[in-house]
């Protein structure tokens, strides 16, 4: 008696295993051979986005800039991406230039942006949108006459939507729900000089794989003990009583354009 007990116990426990997994995971069709028609560019370098929690609520707000880290001990990396063009010869290729930063290092970068993967999601809330996700594998290099200079080498996933008339744009359709994120990316910086190693990751809005670093549940937040590499500013910017003299200071410093 026990023995059937606990069989069916366990054919119970997959069932709604597999219920939450059929959940988690929505259908999706293979979009790789279309999303060579669209620019990815939109996803990634645009300076506004279009929020939309129903059809007929729209608010345009600035982009916030990316957020990274660099190494265990979760030092903040900056990165700006000043252009990115697709290669009119494989449209599934971008070139990408812009800048990184970490602590007071500057340091400009070229390199690729390249789809591997892209799906359409069959069945998402908005039934007047397409919405999907890209995968796409990034290799950029910083200028070696700079110091501290390195590859960084990893996976971005991208989300995008196609609206009702057919225009490739930057899903922000969940913008207000917590935890959004876009463009996330995780990889690795490699010195090329030492030929040592870091973990190198960065989102937008959230950081993907950041272990204690985020202890926000809505939305990112530092973890005190890491404040000092670098994410004080993020701190007193965002995180503070938002009129006071040093939040004010600290977002000035936030929308500085660091990068031209």
């Amino acid at each position: 008696m026990k023995t059937k007990l606990f069989h069916i116990t366990i054919i119970i426990f997959l069932v709604i295993l597999l219920s939450k997994a059929h959940a988690q995971n929505p259908k999706s069709t293979n979009f790789l051979d279309k999303i060579k028609a669209y620019d990815l560019s939109v996803v990634l370098t645009a300076d506004s986005i279009l929020t939309e929690d129903e059809e007929n609520y729209r608010v345009k707000l600035e982009r916030n800039e990316i957020l990274g880290f660099r190494d265990e001990t979760y030092q903040r990396f900056f990165i700006h991406f000043i252009s990115v063009i697709q290669n009119q010869t494989n449209p599934y290729e971008y070139f990408a230039y812009g800048k990184t930063k970490i602590r007071d290092n500057i340091c400009s970068f070229n390199g690729t942006i390249t789809v591997k993967t892209a799906i359409i999601y069959d069945k998402m809330n908005k039934s007047s949108y397409k919405q999907g996700s890209m995968i796409s594998e990034v290799l950029l290099y910083e200028d070696k006459t700079f110091p501290y200079a390195g590859v960084i080498k990893g996976k971005l996933t991208s989300n995008f939507i196609i609206d009702k008339i057919g225009s490739f744009r930057y899903n922000a359709l969940e913008f207000y729900s917590d935890g959004f994120s876009n463009n996330q990316f995780v990889g690795t910086w490699t010195n090329y000089i030492t030929h040592s190693t870091q973990k190198c990751n960065w989102g937008e809005y959230r950081i993907p794989e950041c272990g204690d670093l985020d202890i926000g549940a809505g939305e990112f937040s530092i973890n005190d003990k890491y404040l000092e590499n670098g994410w004080q500013n993020y701190r007193l910017a965002w995180l503070t009583l938002p009129k006071s003299t040093e939040s004010k200071q600290a977002k000035l410093k936030e929308n500085e354009q660091w990068w031209k």
